[in-house]
């Protein structure tokens, strides 16, 4: 546990730190009026709702609701918990905040059970045993030489924990066994193996070096092993299994590094390996990641659009690159984000290509200057073809007007027609009949089917200038913000929440809590002890909720009549399912019953 820091302390962190230099660091922001604004780092957006007010100390985005102080942005930014933010700051103004040495990533957004922690000891004591031996023993010689030869220098070897596993069958597994795990421990979280006969175990990792693969908050929870010298049928690289704490669906490599980098540039390169990432970084392009041997998923691009709505695909110039970064293409553009592909010569990946022309080539002509979606989706619908033959020419024209029924300019698309015609030698007025037919019949499916997205968190989905709220959505944050100011109305709720969604309820538990070590109300000082991300952006959305202080008995009395009104409400729909079921199994007694139940609180209803 990180140890306390007085309150003293804390409050001279804050009274020092202004939030606009504080958010400048992150962000470009402009002054209009008295407050400041810029394109929120916390969603994607096109036309700045953020904002900063510098008499407050408080910022506040319309699109998403995120709010809070220099202490929560720090929070949100960085991934840090509450410590760690208030140090972090606390370097920046001259203030030292000491704090426990707990590592720099301590915050968990979702808990952890007490096997998955020991996964994550083992995973840490492991990665410290390969760094030394590949550091500091002639044994590693061999993988730093080899990773010296692909110009890794110390610095970058340990920022990434990379190291070499010996030969032996059994090092591994009998240092952690040393360190008190067990063999059940080390296999469940990928480290060993059982032998086929039953006769022991064996390490899983040997004769390699070893990439630790980190989840979003910097945690070790898994390793890649790529062997130096390929014999036999080992193969080039070998990474965990999946475990309880690692799921490759889940797991963007290197994101927990680049996510500071994306939200400042707001651009994301995605590379086709974690190999493809650390020679980037090599070569000065910080802001990318990496899947772990699978295709992009819908839980990677939820990660994805936390930080920014602007994408770079860049994956090998082979065929199974070009094929591979389509489909990625499509799958993000699907999701409303704008993607780029920065296309590799034939053949080569992102090492090869920096290795025979040079990092600045790979910045300035591969990064810097990528293909728009449809460009890109245009030259793959070109490859292959022979526009000789009848058949390929109708394939490319079909395939490429496909992709300008999309939101482009009318200036693109009359470039892009102009294209298709040349290279096919059809008349631009052939063609634009047929995009007329396309756009037609794509509007014609837009309207008949609902449009889909992937099932994503509500902090992921794209901000829209306002918000509706229900009833009881207006009635739960009136409340809140009065419980927010006043201590009182907590107290005069008999240690009962008096809301129905559970993410009120927490946040009511939390501030009973707070009220018991602070004399007077701060929501401020109680956002910043709230360490959940999407609770503290409803207290702050509370915060600010408009509320009559001249009223407050009024207010108070009619939002805990639309909750009890609510719950009524919610009683009956339950009570009538249920007449329903016992209705369908000729049950009539209950059905009846079940009835009377519903009469009954319709009347209840009816008296509030």
């Amino acid at each position: 546990m990180a140890q306390r820091i007085p309150e003293e302390l804390i409050e001279q962190v804050r009274s020092q730190s202004d939030i606009v230099d504080v958010i400048s660091g992150y962000m470009q922001l402009t002054k209009r009026g008295r407050n400041y604004f810029g394109l929120c780092p916390f969603h994607g957006e096109q036309t700045p709702s953020f904002s900063v007010n510098s008499d407050k100390q408080i910022f506040h985005c319309f699109g998403c609701g995120a709010g809070g102080n220099a202490i929560t942005f720090m929070m949100d930014i960085e991934n840090l918990s509450f410590q760690e933010a208030v140090s972090k700051l606390g370097d920046q103004v001259g203030v030292q905040v000491e704090v426990s040495n707990t590592g720099q990533h301590e915050r968990q957004t979702t808990p952890v059970s007490p096997e998955e922690e020991r996964m994550k000891e083992a995973h840490i004591l492991a990665a410290e045993y390969f760094q030394n031996l590949l550091l500091n023993t002639e044994q590693g010689e061999e993988g730093l030489n080899y990773l010296e030869g692909r110009g890794f220098t110390r610095d970058m070897i340990e920022t990434y924990g990379i190291g070499w596993s010996l030969p032996n069958w059994d090092a591994l597994t009998t240092l952690l066994q040393h360190k008190g795990f067990t063999l059940d421990e080390m296999e469940q979280c990928g480290l060993i193996i059982k032998r086929e006969d039953g006769s022991g175990y064996f390490d899983r990792f040997r004769s390699r070096v070893m990439f630790p693969i980190r989840d979003d908050v910097g945690k070790i929870i898994a390793f890649s092993g790529r062997v130096i010298n390929q014999e036999g049928e080992n193969a080039k690289y070998m990474n965990s299994p999946e475990s309880p704490i690692f799921h490759k669906s889940q797991v963007l490599y290197n994101l927990d590094q680049a996510r500071p980098i994306v939200r400042k540039e707001r651009k994301l390169i995605i590379f086709e390996g974690f190999m493809d990432v650390l020679a980037a970084k090599n070569a000065g392009v910080h802001n990318g990641v990496a899947t772990m041997g699978t295709s992009l998923t819908p839980q990677h691009i939820q990660k994805i659009r936390r930080i920014t709505n602007q994408i770079i695909v860049c994956y090998d110039g082979d065929n199974a690159g070009w094929e591979a970064a389509k489909r990625a293409a499509d799958m993000l553009t699907a999701e409303n984000l704008t993607v780029e592909v920065a296309v590799l010569p034939a053949g080569l990946d992102p090492d090869d290509y920096i290795r025979s022309n040079g990092a600045e080539n790979f910045r300035e002509k591969i990064i810097a200057e990528p293909m728009s979606f449809v460009s890109y989706m245009m030259m793959y619908a070109k490859r292959n073809k022979n526009f000789q033959y009848p058949n390929d020419v109708q394939q490319y024209a079909d395939e490429a007007l496909s992709y300008l029924t999309t939101g482009i300019s009318p200036i693109e698309k009359e470039l892009y027609l102009k294209q298709i015609s040349e290279d096919t030698q059809v008349s631009l007025e052939t063609l634009q009949g047929q995009l007329r037919l396309k756009e037609t019949q794509s509007s014609d499916r837009a309207n008949a089917t609902p449009q889909k997205h992937f099932n994503e968190p509500k902090q992921l989905q794209q901000a829209t200038p306002k918000k509706s709220y229900t009833a009881i959505d207006r009635a739960e944050r009136l409340l809140l913000s009065h419980m927010l100011h006043s201590y009182d109305v907590v107290e005069s709720m008999n240690l009962e929440a008096p809301f129905v969604r559970e993410d009120y309820i927490a946040i009511f538990v939390h501030l009973m809590g707070f009220y018991e070590t602070h004399d007077k109300p701060d929501y401020q000082r109680f956002a910043e002890v709230v360490e959940d991300r999407e609770l503290r952006k409803i207290v702050m959305e509370a915060a600010m909720a408009d509320r009559d202080p001249d009223h407050t008995d009024e207010e108070i009395a009619d939002c805990l009549k639309q909750v009890k009104k609510y719950k009524i409400q919610q009683q009956i729909a339950d009570k009538k399912h249920a007449v329903q079921q016992a209705e369908q199994l000729r049950d009539l007694q209950s059905a009846i019953a079940l009835s009377q139940e519903v009469i009954d609180l319709k009347k209840s209803l009816a008296l509030l």
